[in-house]
């Protein structure tokens, strides 16, 4: 049988900005107990994320200071989060031509899941981007990047071993290596 729901009995918002809303919730359990529940809603609870292929064999990924990690060596794929009701694939063309100047004529879904299943209400959506095209739209206010043509093969060695641990950008590199070997 599977597990019972939840009943969330009250709800107030603890902090907001334009980026995350933090609430708590009241909620009652199937054995009749009540218990906190904390709640992250991570812009529009949506994001996207994709690896772009210049060719068969390289990749463009950035890198910027991450605030939170307190670094900026570590290379990650274009992401972002999705505008109010912005269909998946136009986010994910917008970022492309944000972060790195290009768009994809060819976007292929390779994975969509939750950030943090127990805590955040958002869901990544992962792609591979091909037949990329020159397209720019101006970054976003806080981004400051660093962008670089790299080898996939060098890519997916950064996640094997580690150097990479951004999850959206481990996520999508694992993926694209299995499909490779198909």
């Amino acid at each position: 049988m599977p597990p019972q729901p939840w009943k969330t009995l009250s709800t107030r918002e603890v902090y907001k900005n334009k980026w995350i809303r933090v609430r708590e919730d009241i909620a009652e359990m199937p054995n009749g107990k009540t218990t906190v529940y904390g709640v992250c809603e991570l812009g529009t609870g949506e994001c996207t994320g994709v690896l772009p292929f210049i060719d068969d064999d390289h990749v463009i990924l950035v890198r910027q200071y991450r605030y939170i990690q307190q670094e900026n060596h570590r290379w990650e794929i274009p992401t972002g989060g999705l505008m109010p009701n912005e269909p998946i694939e136009t986010g994910t063309q917008r970022e492309l031509m944000e972060e790195i100047g290009y768009r994809a004529d060819t976007l292929i879904p390779i994975s969509s899941f939750y950030s943090s299943k127990s805590i955040c209400h958002e869901t990544c959506h992962l792609f591979i981007g091909r037949d990329l095209v020159p397209a720019s739209r101006p970054p976003d206010e806080t981004e400051f990047l660093e962008i670089q043509t790299l080898a996939f093969a060098d890519v997916l060695d950064m996640v094997l071993s580690g150097e990479i641990m951004e999850a959206m950008t481990i996520v999508a590199v694992l993926q694209a290596a299995r499909l490779r070997d198909r």
